[in-house]
């Protein structure tokens, strides 16, 4: 199995792609799915998100991209930016992850969410898009460091269960 664990910045040929959704491409070990079929192994330092465009090495050499996943998302409008600041402002205090999009914000469906935003003025929208929300204030995105362009992720452990969507709760 591929195991994906260092980031590097450019790449001369793209392998394949590794379509994910925001809650997958939060979690430190993964097991996942490459658009040909491929499983793989991704193994990151705790806190790491991986984002749209990402590239990883994997152990053969071989690049891959994240690409974020379609999900099931609200945009939220509003006809005036005080509206739409509102909105933020409650959503952050209800510690919502959110995407800020040049005048709309996107958060994941919740109906409780919905009818608030609705009661504050904001028109919202079920869509089907990749999610993106902000880092947070002190998450500051991840840093590219060192001089070759490549970053470990992780330190792979040679034997760990890792994370596979279907997998229940233990």
């Amino acid at each position: 199995m591929l195991t994906l664990h260092t980031r590097t910045d450019a790449a001369d040929h793209i392998a394949d792609e590794l379509n994910l959704p925001y809650e997958l491409r939060e979690k430190s070990r993964l097991r996942a799915t490459l658009t040909s079929g491929e499983e793989v192994a991704v193994f990151t330092v705790r806190g790491t998100v991986l984002r749209d465009g990402d590239l990883l090495r994997g152990d053969d050499g071989r690049i891959v991209r994240i690409r974020a996943a379609t999900e099931a998302t609200y945009r939220v409008d509003c006809s005036k930016p005080r509206d739409l600041l509102r909105c933020a402002f409650h959503l952050g205090n209800r510690h919502t992850q959110a995407q800020v999009g040049d005048g709309f914000l996107r958060i994941r469906r919740d109906s409780v969410l919905k009818d608030m935003l609705q009661g504050l003025g904001a028109t919202v929208t079920e869509q089907d898009a990749p999610f993106e929300p902000e880092s947070g204030a002190y998450g500051g995105g991840h840093g590219h460091h060192g001089d070759d362009g490549h970053h470990p992720l992780a330190p792979i452990p040679l034997r760990q269960r890792i994370h596979r969507p279907g997998d229940k709760a233990s």
